[in-house]
């Protein structure tokens, strides 16, 4: 007799988010801010993603680690999710790496991160642990992963994507059999292993793990001992389930979270400047892929007390305008145009300039007879007077980051070498 369950089992679970990453690949966007903490959609930040899955899935305890340049992510956290209240059975942890375990260690790896907060884990009581990855964007309901980890019996289950087979070589690929039990484990594989069944498709790890917990505790303490561990789930903890145990692969199309007008499940790494950049420049699209005003699925995040966003002028050559674009609240479009963009909150741009393709995050100040195209500004940067950008590759790569697809990135300190 299958045993019925009286509550979800997200009730019952702790969502430990690994937010300590720097993601190098965003180039100076990652210089005062770990990627978990970049900017992303117009209001969120990146990790809003995985925090708001969480407690949309039902979960009420949530740790998250940090480590690299935390202080951009940990005042987010302390502003925006700290709504969790104890006497609801509920728990909102900020872990930074604190040397809690030894006076001389910081996090050296993903499980290591958990270990070291082990006895906050133990003392919540939780049953099950979810351990997620911060820098995703993406929408999925916990708790069928959660469900399919206890009906078959798993020591992990781990959180898949069905890709292109040969697309699938910079990721860590499961190899499964016909009931989706994991049967090897490949990180970066030349020649990855194909699904049974789909062998031009591919299973790739999106780095989301479900354990029971006194399972979990039991393998991070024998990978604690050993010292030729690098104490990461990914080249240490999984093979070793994959070979003593039982691991089961969830495939996302399973639990993602789709509205009526995303058509396909929909998951984006934002570790480059043109992957950010696109997956930015994607939500201005009349339909877009990915569903951010979905009320029944809300992606939770500091709201801040701004005014609405404002568009001054209305003259033959001087109008305050936007089209397929994404305008925050507290910008004010003055005299300048704006075709396929998006800006976070604060941003001035002034009269004349024109902005097209770009991806412009908070508190930005455009100045007069501005002509921007294909751009990510990052935040507080102040854009002189005439700045072209768009129109000469040699001359946008000589001043700016300018990416393989020829996005420019543009910080404060490129501008105050310009001498403008």
């Amino acid at each position: 007799m299958v045993e019925k369950r009286i509550q979800p089992l997200a009730r019952d679970a702790m969502a430990y988010v690994l937010a300590g990453g720097r993601g190098s690949r965003l180039k100076e966007l990652t210089d005062r801010r770990a990627k978990p903490a970049v900017y992303f959609g117009g209001k969120a930040r990146i990790i809003d993603f995985a925090l708001s899955n969480a407690l949309n899935s039902g979960i009420r305890r949530i740790g998250v680690a940090t480590q690299y340049k935390a202080h951009s992510l940990i005042r987010h956290l302390q502003n925006g999710w700290n709504f969790f209240r104890p006497e609801r059975n509920e728990s909102f942890d900020i872990l930074p790496a604190s040397q809690r375990v030894s006076e001389t260690q910081w996090y050296e790896g993903t499980a290591d991160a958990v270990y070291q907060n082990i006895d906050i884990i133990e003392d919540s009581g939780v049953e099950y642990m979810v351990i997620l990855a911060g820098d995703h964007v993406y929408k999925m309901d916990y708790e069928l992963m959660l469900q399919q980890h206890v009906d078959s019996g798993a020591q992990v289950t781990i959180g898949c994507l069905e890709v292109p087979r040969m697309e699938a070589t910079g990721f860590g690929v499961m190899h499964v059999d016909d009931k989706d039990q994991i049967i090897d484990f490949v990180e970066k594989p030349a020649d990855p292993p194909g699904i049974p069944g789909n062998p031009d498709m591919a299973l790739a790890s999106m780095g989301i793990y479900v354990f029971h917990t006194r399972f979990l505790m039991e393998l991070l303490r024998r990978d604690a001992e050993d010292p030729n561990s690098s104490r990461d789930f990914g080249k240490d903890i999984i093979p070793y389930i994959v070979k003593h145990g039982k691991a089961v692969a969830h495939r996302f199309t399973t639990s993602c979270v789709r509205s009526n007008f995303e058509r396909e499940a929909y998951w984006r790494d934002v570790g480059t400047i043109d992957a950010y950049w696109q997956a930015n420049i994607d939500l201005t699209h009349v339909t877009p892929e990915l569903d951010i005003y979905d009320s029944t699925w809300p992606i939770w995040t500091f709201a801040e007390i701004k005014p609405p966003a404002k568009f001054v002028h209305d003259d033959e050559t001087r109008r305050g305008s936007a089209t397929s674009s994404l305008i925050s609240g507290d910008c004010i479009i003055s005299g300048a145009t704006l075709n396929r963009s998006l800006l976070f909150t604060g941003v001035r741009v002034n009269s004349f300039s024109r902005i097209e393709n770009s991806v412009i995050l908070p508190s930005v100040k455009i100045g007069r007879h501005a002509q921007l195209n294909n751009v990510v500004i990052d935040s507080r940067v102040v854009i002189p007077e005439g700045l072209v950008v768009g129109e000469d590759p040699e001359e946008d790569a000589r001043r700016f980051r300018r990416s393989e697809n020829g996005i420019c990135l543009i910080t404060q300190a490129m501008i105050d070498k310009l001498g403008m």
